[in-house]
């Protein structure tokens, strides 16, 4: 049983078009999926939205900051960098690209000792 968010939003979804209240779509759920259920006030907060007429299982999209930033300026900015002095530090990158050192660090792995 795929016991993804999604896939269990999908069943809370199809359950409640069947008629099934909140507790039984809950005590349904937590029979297939076991430990692996959505939380109780989950699944009741979820099957409220459809009741309110969302259709998407999806989350929506969060205001703040993105996770991921990267382009191919600053990509080849890196590189070009590393080329010219192979002891740059991590810091000097992300002063030199105006980045996040942590930034830097975390989406660059394999250059992260640099």
């Amino acid at each position: 049983m795929d016991s993804s968010r999604s896939a269990q939003r999908a069943i809370i979804q199809f359950l409640r078009a069947e008629g099934k209240h909140a507790s039984q779509i809950y005590l349904r759920m937590k029979e297939v999926c076991g430990e692996q259920c959505l939380a109780r006030c989950t699944i009741f907060r979820w099957f409220q939205r459809y009741e309110a007429g969302r259709v998407n299982i999806k989350d929506l999209p969060r205001p703040g900051q993105a996770h991921v930033v990267t382009n191919s300026a600053t990509i080849s900015g890196v590189d070009e960098l590393i080329r010219q002095n192979r002891r740059i530090t991590t810091r000097e990158i992300a002063v030199e690209l105006s980045i996040s050192k942590g930034n830097y660090a975390s989406h660059n792995p394999q250059k992260a000792w640099l």
